[in-house]
């Protein structure tokens, strides 16, 4: 699916989406309509309707299987998220252990990595632009300060490890987001998922060809259930691009003071 796509607000999409749908229903129908002469629909008369309930299972099966996906990506996305703000909260209750200039350039530090990440890397995660060759410079640059303390106590020991440990795990939570931020529902699952529903409105199509009463309906009650697994599937197809998406709100909640305040 194209960017802008992903990129509307969820009335428009809703809206393209349904309107996308009901129109390929509606030539489904007028196509089988216009073919549904003596001799075919005689043919089409013979396609059983016991052929339609295997035909929505297996619509449902490719959407659970879509969904499941998308699901899991989001949860992923969030805990990296979580888990990169945790990490970058502990840096800076840890940094009090060492006052004073150590302190002022940890938290200078990790300031200037959430600004960079909430103005920079999270544009381009939207936009499936982000990349794991770019590493943090703040965060690589805070690993060095806490290497190059000189700990004079037991405490700061401590306090230097587990600095240490927590700038570990913002990189890598860092290194998940960014993954998570470059998945999205294939071309073939997509490909499948409208494929299998063409089949069964067709279907539906041939086996009510002689009743245009309960074509329509038949036809409109699946199609709006086609329209709304992929509204929901697309809207949370990107972790961190639409309206749904994942926000950066937990790493703003951890950002340090500036000196200026």
């Amino acid at each position: 699916m194209n960017d802008w796509l992903h990129n509307l607000p969820l009335a428009w999409m809703a809206l393209t989406v349904f309107g996308a749908t009901y129109l390929i229903t509606a030539a489904i129908c007028i196509i089988v309509a216009a073919l549904a002469d003596p001799r075919r629909g005689r043919a089409f008369k013979a396609i059983s309707p016991g052929m339609l309930p295997p035909l929505g299972i297996l619509f449902a099966l490719f959407v659970a299987f879509t969904a499941a996906q998308v699901w899991a990506d989001t949860d992923r996305a969030n805990t990296a998220v979580i888990r990169e703000a945790s990490a970058l909260r502990t840096v800076m209750i840890l940094s009090a252990v060492f006052p004073g200039e150590p302190e002022a350039q940890l938290r200078r530090l990790v300031r200037r990595h959430i600004e960079d990440t909430t103005t920079q890397e999270w544009p381009m995660m939207s936009r499936h632009t982000a990349s794991l060759s770019a590493v943090p410079q703040q965060l690589a640059e805070a690993i060095r300060v806490s290497l190059a303390l000189t700990p004079s106590s037991p405490g700061q020991e401590i306090a230097q490890r587990g600095i240490d440990k927590a700038l570990e795990d913002a990189l890598d939570a860092r290194r998940q987001r960014v993954t998570v931020s470059l998945t999205q529902v294939n071309l073939a699952k997509w490909s499948c998922l409208i494929v299998q529903a063409v089949c069964m409105l067709v279907a539906i199509a041939m086996v009510h060809s002689d009743n245009w009463g309960a074509l329509a309906i038949s036809s409109v009650l699946f199609a709006s259930g086609v329209a709304v697994s992929i509204f929901l599937i697309l809207a949370h197809d990107r972790p961190f691009a639409g309206e749904i998406s994942v926000s950066p709100e937990p790493l703003l909640q951890v950002m340090p003071e500036s000196p200026a305040r």
